[in-house]
């Protein structure tokens, strides 16, 4: 088989470090250039300095096409799209976008195959695999949209989303990206835990379009509260989410009140089922931590029935299950290649 020839763009940041590390452990996967203006020519470990002793790769300022079959975008939010406008890439070089910009809109390609010929495949393979291994143009999941929307898609897909969702997550200090912040220091963020963006976060603007795209047509429609009017008809995903002491992963617990009484038994059942084929995403009746899935692309799924009310839980890594790692699984899936490959990665568990 022959490698798939990679371009990074906005390489110097955390997502573009770990899929550096990622790549140069990929069986099929070869690194043409990795793009970064400010750190041109300068070595990749040198800013990446978990890579020293792995490559010799330099940091490059231009961006040749004819030279890779696939670029991976990871710019920070809104720059993907500026950069794509100034820099049109030719129709043979593929395109995965690491960053919001094309998740939803009117690039946005739905789950039935709807949107312009230029769009861009919402790239979670749990959900919608077959449009990914045909696509050319992906927009990869956000982090908390990943490991919330693997704790909601079997009940939308069963019509079982009635009524409001209660989610509360909490992410590492890379979910913050690398750019230093007041609320990124150690001093600041160590033995310390703080809300943020209170049902006000960007990712609900792609669990919802995901979640109306998935549940039945006559299961109620789940509001986009940061763009329908306030009072708009339907349920509504109310997420809090919370600033971690630690450094990466994602912990997620969501309550669902249902429309009647079911059993562990039975819930269990509908995961293990719509689960049953995904490569890196798993039911468990036990319950899970966070060290179970950080350095994995692997994502933990658990449920516990209440009466009518189901507790979800789901855990992911924010940088490889929520950006990199579903990246890559995308790619090999966009080139016909072993959806695992390059991805056999094991947990920090000690």
């Amino acid at each position: 088989m022959n490698k798939v020839r990679i371009g990074i763009l906005g390489a110097a940041g955390y997502t573009g470090g770990e899929l550096i590390r990622l790549l140069l452990n990929h069986p099929n996967a070869e690194i043409a250039w990795a793009h970064s203006e400010s750190n041109a020519g300068n070595r990749v470990c040198s800013v990446h300095e978990g890579l020293v002793g792995d490559t010799d790769l330099c940091f490059s300022d231009v961006h040749p096409y004819e030279q890779v079959d696939v670029i991976f975008l990871c710019f920070g939010h809104g720059k993907s799209e500026k950069f794509l406008a100034e820099n049109p890439v030719p129709p043979g070089v593929r395109i995965i976008d690491l960053a919001q910009d094309f998740r939803i809109g009117p690039r946005h390609i739905t789950r039935e195959g709807q949107g312009p010929a230029d769009g861009f495949v919402y790239g979670l393979p749990e959900m919608n695999r077959e449009q990914i291994m045909g696509c050319t143009r992906l927009a990869n999941p956000g982090c908390f949209a990943t490991c919330i929307q693997l704790g909601l898609l079997p009940l939308a897909q069963a019509g079982l989303l009635q009524s409001d969702v209660s989610v509360n997550a909490i992410t590492g200090s890379t979910g913050a990206g690398q750019k230093p912040g007041a609320t990124t220091h150690f001093s600041w963020r160590n033995n310390n835990m703080s809300t943020y963006k209170l049902f006000t976060h960007q990712h609900l603007h792609e669990i919802t379009q995901t979640l109306n795209e998935l549940k039945p047509a006559d299961a109620p429609h789940v509001v986009d509260t940061l763009s329908e009017p306030a009072g708009a008809e339907g349920i509504t995903i109310d997420f809090i989410p919370y600033r971690g002491d630690f450094a990466r992963g994602i912990f997620c617990t969501q309550v669902i009140k249902l429309a009647r009484e079911c059993s562990d038994e039975e819930m269990a059942e509908l995961y293990r089922d719509f689960y049953a084929s995904a490569a890196f995403t798993h039911y468990t009746p036990s319950d899970i931590d966070l060290k179970q899935v950080v350095n994995t692309n692997k994502a933990l799924v658990c449920t516990r029935m209440f009466g009518r009310k189901v507790v979800v839980t789901t855990a992911i890594d924010n940088l490889l299950k929520g950006a990199v790692g579903q990246a890559v699984q995308n790619m090999n899936l966009m080139f016909g290649q072993d959806e695992k490959a390059g991805l056999g990665l094991k947990a920090s568990a000690f």
